[in-house]
């Protein structure tokens, strides 16, 4: 099913999310098998760094559990979120493909269980499989598509509508055992939603209160609750 049907076909979320989860998904076993013969896998406490910027690649990384932040770091050590990565994707292959260093930081946002695939066999399965080439190709032509979305976005909408959509995106990452009608879990810290939202802390609070007041939102701690998303998406205002 796809993320688009996820919410009932009424917003485009392919428009704004990655979807590297669909790279591995029914690879044919041989593939599959090569990929993985020489993985290691470890979990990572919540906050534990998968990479960071500026580093040489030894592998990429797999996401059997759990959810990571990829993001990048100005000058004054402020972090932009790119994008929240979910179970079942790959983290890091964009520099091993580009042969350059990694072009921006990993970490976990929950407790986490993470599968390392050295450099040598995800090239390997590369060169021997044309399905995981095709698949690649695909993920990072809609991710160029994803970021361009969102330099438009950041360039035109207001904080409220940004963060709106941050909820939507974030919505679909966080769904366990969904059923129409439930209230969505956003378990993420005001500092790494407003990270995503590019905006201080103070707005975020800010901007959650009056969706809060409007019956958009609910919340419990650091807990954020989607009530309405609907709404949301009204408030979004990406069409």
């Amino acid at each position: 099913m796809s993320f688009t049907m996820s919410i009932q076909g009424i917003f485009p979320i392919d428009k704004w999310s990655f979807k590297s989860e669909s790279i591995l998904t029914d690879l044919p076993a041989a593939d599959f098998e090569l990929l993985m013969a020489h993985k290691s896998e470890h979990v990572l406490k919540k906050g534990e760094i998968l990479f960071r910027e500026g580093a040489y690649p030894a592998g990429i990384y797999y996401i059997i559990e759990g959810k990571v932040k990829k993001y990048k770091t100005d000058k004054t050590g402020r972090e932009q979120i790119i994008y929240v990565a979910n179970t079942g994707e790959l983290l890091g292959y964009h520099a091993i493909l580009s042969q350059y260093h990694y072009p921006d930081s990993a970490a976990t946002l929950e407790e986490s269980t993470i599968a390392f695939i050295p450099k040598e066999d995800f090239l390997l399965t590369l060169q021997q499989s044309s399905i995981l080439n095709n698949r690649l190709l695909k993920t990072l032509s809609h991710e160029f598509s994803v970021l361009a979305n969102s330099i438009t976005l950041f360039a035109q909408n207001s904080v409220r509508e940004r963060l709106a959509l941050q909820l939507i995106v974030l919505r679909e990452k966080y769904k366990v055992n969904f059923e129409p009608g439930m209230a969505v879990e956003i378990n993420m810290s005001r500092d790494d939603l407003a990270s995503l939202a590019g905006t201080a802390r103070e707005n975020v609070v800010r901007v959650l209160g009056e969706f809060k007041e409007a019956g958009i939102v609910e919340t419990k701690g650091r807990k954020i609750f989607i009530t309405d998303i609907n709404k949301l998406i009204e408030l979004a205002n990406t069409r």
